[in-house]
């Protein structure tokens, strides 16, 4: 990934991720380098979720989709064209070396409120009622 993802949501609440990866080339130029394509990806719903919690800027990602390619008008008035990926298939190559993930802020965990705690150590009664 170039950049970290940028997670939004449109009007009617459906998860948009986007993010870009720089690809090699399967080739060497005459000057020993090898060219680099970047391109935009789109993930959308729960796979966009999913990813957001786990990809960051950096980690070796794999994506299988369709190319889009669609137009739009720019702040200036000129129409604009754009290539993209559509994400169907994420696949993690690497995890964040923190073993962090991006997680919304949710409810503390309570365990009081699941009974007291059991021992499985402790021996039980062997007698069976059957």
């Amino acid at each position: 990934l170039t950049r970290d993802p940028e997670l939004s949501y449109t009007t009617s609440g459906i998860a948009r991720l986007k993010f870009s990866l720089a690809v090699e080339r399967n080739y060497t130029s005459q000057q020993g380098e090898r060219p680099v394509d970047f391109i935009d990806i789109v993930c959308w719903r729960n796979l966009a979720e999913n990813c957001n919690k786990y990809l960051r800027k950096g980690l070796m990602t794999a994506v299988s989709g369709s190319l889009q390619i669609r137009s739009f008008e720019g702040n200036d008035g000129q129409k604009r064209r754009i290539a993209e990926v559509v994400a169907d298939e994420v696949r993690f190559l690497e995890w964040p070396k923190d073993g962090t993930v991006n997680t919304p802020p949710g409810p503390k965990n309570n365990f009081e409120d699941f009974g007291r705690e059991i021992n499985l150590d402790e021996e039980e009664d062997n007698d069976l009622p059957f």
